[in-house]
């Protein structure tokens, strides 16, 4: 489900300044070194790798020669191995140079990342760990850096750690304001599903929608709420999964139908039927049969329940009952009249009497959406309160809101 940083040792050389083209002659190199050291760096500029090392290596051994040569000898072993893929001997060579006083202090991170990446590419992964989580505690630590260390733990198949990091990190990314990645957030959602996680799996695809939002994404949120005890809360969700293109298979588009007769608003379970038509998703002839039959019944009622709502708003708006309030504004919403909807229910919960409180606030926030009232229908949606599947719900029309 994650995309790996790809390790391209040229790249990665040319970015961090690894040169094969230290100067052989400079005044710090011993004149017993110097001769070898310009053979092995005449070798890396005709792309020869090895002899490259090997005349590098030969300088470390000579008489006479200092800490400066060694350092030179490393870097051309560094630059050469990594252009031959001995990223082994690479390493070695890079590490031994990063505790070096000839390293400018601010090339350290930079140094140490490389190392990283290194080791990475040998999947040498305890080692990955310890350099980046060093980088992460001293502050050094880029993206780059993070990702590397989460995809270790991932690749090594630690669910729990791969889990921890990685939301520790999106929380960290989401308090300095910044937008979490989404190979990051993908890798937390699998790590989440393998440890059979289902919080963390529903926060983890929150956090997609929310970043990265797409049909898929809102798809794996709203298969468990559909299957809630709370209907209000089940019903709330097929709503938004019409609303954001996120609705499954056949059966998605009949059970929302029937639940929405069941609610006394037909003209919805119209509407969520002849967009399953449309869409073609019902293909096996008893699926076509039954669902030509469920429609033609919607029809006939939604035909009853327009002709019937103007006395169903009177009588709700002489009543005593916050919940008939709430039921013509469900009819209001069913119909497309989202502004007479929001009347009525905000009159039905200004009576302070309603059964499920928590619902009439669901259901007008996504009046106030379908308004055009953004602002307003978040406060809605913050409004909801008491019951966790509701919540949710809420929270994830909140996110559409946005």
């Amino acid at each position: 489900m994650n995309k790996s940083v790809a390790l391209i040792p040229a790249l990665l050389i040319a970015a961090l300044g690894f040169s094969p083209v230290a100067d052989a002659q400079a005044a710090k190199n011993s004149a017993a070194a110097a001769k070898t050291l310009a053979a092995a760096q005449a070798a890396s500029k005709a792309n020869r790798w090895a002899e490259c090392i090997a005349k590098a290596r030969e300088a470390q051994g000579v008489a006479g020669k200092n800490a400066y040569d060694d350092f030179i000898a490393n870097e051309l072993v560094g630059f050469c191995a990594t252009r031959s893929n001995d990223f082994a001997s690479a390493v070695r060579a890079y590490e031994t140079n990063l505790a070096s006083s000839f390293v400018d202090a601010k090339a350290v991170p930079a140094r140490t990342k490389a190392i990283l990446q290194l080791y990475y590419s040998m999947k040498s992964y305890p080692k990955v760990i310890e350099y980046g989580q060093k980088m992460i505690k001293d502050g050094s630590a880029d993206a780059d850096t993070y990702l590397l260390v989460a995809q270790t733990y991932y690749q090594q198949g630690d669910s729990k750690s791969t889990r921890d990091f990685v939301g520790k990190w999106i929380a960290d990314q989401e308090r300095r304001g910044q937008r979490p990645r989404e190979n990051a957030i993908q890798m937390y959602v699998t790590a989440c599903m393998k440890l059979k996680d289902e919080e963390c799996t529903a926060k983890g695809f929150e956090k997609l929608v929310t970043y990265y939002p797409n049909p898929a994404g809102w798809a794996n949120l709203m298969q468990s709420l559909f299957a809630s005890r709370n209907d209000a809360a089940a019903y709330g969700a097929y709503r938004l999964a019409i609303d954001v293109g996120a609705m499954g298979g056949s059966s998605d588009y009949t059970e929302m139908a029937q639940r929405a007769i069941e609610l006394n608003i037909p003209a919805e379970a119209q509407k969520t039927l002849e967009a399953g038509f449309a869409k073609n998703v019902f293909t096996d002839k008893r699926d076509i049969d039954r669902n030509t039959r469920l429609l033609n019944a919607a029809k006939e009622r939604a035909a009853a329940s327009k002709a019937g709502v103007a006395k169903q708003e009177r009588d709700a708006a002489a009543g005593k009952s916050g919940d008939a309030d709430l039921a013509v504004g469900q009819v209001h919403l069913s119909l497309g009249d989202a502004a007479s909807a929001v009347k009525a229910i905000q009159r039905g919960l200004g009576k302070g009497n309603l059964t499920n409180a928590a619902e009439a606030q669901l259901v007008l926030g996504i009046a106030q959406l379908r308004a055009g009232n953004k602002g307003e229908a978040s406060k809605a949606f913050k409004a909801v309160k008491g019951d966790a599947d509701l919540e949710r719900v809420a929270k994830l029309w909140a996110l559409r809101a946005k």
